[in-house]
């Protein structure tokens, strides 16, 4: 059917953003009423910014690739730096223990300035840095075409002078050149597939990997899943406490950076910071890097430090897919453990953001951070207690087909951005995948954008015990919001609970962005 969207008001709409499929696929769908996306785009560019970079410094384009999502999701935080003072997707840095960025400027030339805040200078940045580190190892053009001989240069780049700690940076790379990944980055999705690797270690291969019982640091005494990889002795005060100290408070943060890259900062002399926990986002790891006795440097308010335990979680505020649910489950088991042992009251005025604590100028752990679900994961309480959150942007919970396009028109989203689709008479709807703990009752709670533009009659399908339930919603009204659209009988399990059809009379386009289930 026909959408009444003038071509002026589809773009406004969107604000330009109509990118609907990873690069390398093609067939992508008209819009009703709006130019077809071409080539030409944004995305495009960061795929044309990927391909230019590996050509002219003869780097394998999917491990460069691999390697800014591993640091930064591809997201440049538009010229912000990291905690570490890391710049862009790649994340050059600019420490006293790490000079990638200088590095990058000295190799190809390039103002600084570009190095931070443009894209495409800051993947050829990290390209030539990468390069001059192959070089440097003495591989010839034939090695480098062989994407397993390049560990020892990704290792490198990484930044630490810790064996377990680098070999935990560059597994964390080829890991995903084996699983493949795909970034919602600003211009669209972008991503690679999968593929065999057998990485060439060279003296890492001796290495074990964090955690593991070969380990040199072992696992932690404190908290018997933590792996213990100590801070440098700099970044943190010995102490007896309890004995010198009561502890009150457990202090939330997010890194501001990757896993692997924040335990390496916190090893660095330089940093004047660590924290007692921290958490990997795939799957909720833990590392322990200053013993629950001692003081570490988090708060930023000496009394906070003295009473607390620091605990953070990797990832960047403004982007929620850092904050899946491995991690969510991981850092409230490791709260729970901490508020048994020292009997700190499992409530928000004793587990606190950092944004909380007195005279604080950090924001984190930051807006997306869903603190009614962590709360009920550690309590077990509130009406039932267990809740979900699943944003399109949540990484393995959400799949769509290449003819949803992806906008950060509407400041009314949740979270980086949100999906659109035109409506069809057929069967094409975004799934949000949930798991379940066990079957009961549930409350669904939507998010979306609301617009004039937008589908006066919005289907969502809720897979119930009994079948696919379907509830209509205007998304032209009540928008930015979580709003109910009824309570269900769900089946314990992970699987796709809700989706958002096409399927409708209404017109205008349908939208896909967060949804939310909790036990009633």
């Amino acid at each position: 059917m026909t959408v009444r969207i003038s071509r002026r008001r589809a773009s406004q709409l969107l604000g330009g953003s109509l990118i609907v499929t990873m690069i390398g696929l093609s067939g992508q769908p008209a819009l009703a009423g709006a130019a077809a996306p071409t080539d030409t785009g944004p995305n495009a560019g960061l795929a044309a910014a990927f391909d230019s970079a590996a050509k002219r410094y003869d780097v394998p384009r999917d491990l460069l690739a691999a390697l800014g999502y591993a640091e930064t999701r591809l997201d440049g935080h538009a010229g912000e730096p990291s905690a570490s003072n890391g710049y862009g997707m790649m994340h050059l840095a600019s420490n006293p223990k790490l000079r990638t960025l200088d590095e990058a400027a000295t190799l190809t030339g390039l103002p600084a300035s570009a190095l931070r805040g443009q894209d495409a200078a800051n993947i050829t940045g990290a390209a030539a840095v990468l390069r001059s580190y192959a070089d440097s190892a003495g591989l010839t053009r034939a090695q480098r075409a062989d994407v397993n001989r390049w560990y020892p240069a990704v290792a490198k780049y990484g930044g630490s002078t810790q064996p377990a700690t680098a070999r935990l940076y560059a597994d964390a790379v080829y890991d995903l050149l084996a699983t493949g990944f795909t970034a919602q980055t600003t211009a669209g999705p972008f991503g690679i597939a999968g593929r065999q690797v057998a990485p060439q270690r060279g003296a890492l291969a001796s290495v074990a990997p964090l955690g593991t019982a070969g380990d040199v640091g072992t696992l932690s005494t404190d908290y018997g899943p933590a792996a213990w990889v100590p801070a440098h002795s700099g970044n943190y005060s010995a102490s007896s406490r309890e004995s010198s100290y009561p502890i009150n408070y457990i202090v939330i943060h997010t890194m501001q950076g990757s896993y692997a890259g924040s335990i390496s900062w916190f090893q660095n002399p330089a940093a004047g910071t660590s924290a007692h926990y921290l958490l990997r986002s795939s799957d909720g790891a833990v590392t322990q890097m200053v013993r629950d006795k001692d003081i570490a440097y988090h708060a930023g308010n000496w009394t906070y430090n003295t009473q607390s335990i620091g605990i953070e979680h990797e990832g960047y505020i403004n982007n929620p897919s850092w904050y899946t649910d491995a991690m969510y489950r991981s850092s409230a088991a490791l709260a729970k453990f901490l508020c048994d042992k020292y009997g700190i009251p499992k409530t928000r005025s004793n587990i606190i953001g950092h944004n909380q604590v007195p005279g604080a100028t950090h924001t984190d752990p930051g807006p997306n951070w869903n603190w009614t679900y962590y709360m009920q994961l550690i309590t077990g309480s509130s009406g039932g207690g267990w809740s979900t959150t699943v944003d399109n942007t949540t990484a393995g919970r959400f799949t769509a087909s290449g003819n949803w396009g992806t906008s950060t028109y509407s400041s009314q989203r949740q979270g980086a951005d949100y999906r659109f689709a035109n409506p069809v008479l057929s069967s094409d709807a975004a799934w949000y995948k949930v798991n379940i703990p066990e079957t009961g009752t549930y409350r669904v709670d939507v998010w979306y954008p609301a617009d004039a533009g937008y589908n006066d009659s919005t289907p969502y399908i809720v897979a119930t015990t009994s079948g696919n339930q379907t509830v209509n919603v205007n998304q032209r009204a009540n928008g930015g919001q979580w709003r109910s659209i009824g309570t269900f009988n769900l089946a314990a399990g992970d699987a796709n609970k809700v989706g958002v059809s096409r399927w409708t009379n209404g017109t205008g386009y349908v939208i896909a962005d967060a949804i939310r289930v909790t036990r009633v």
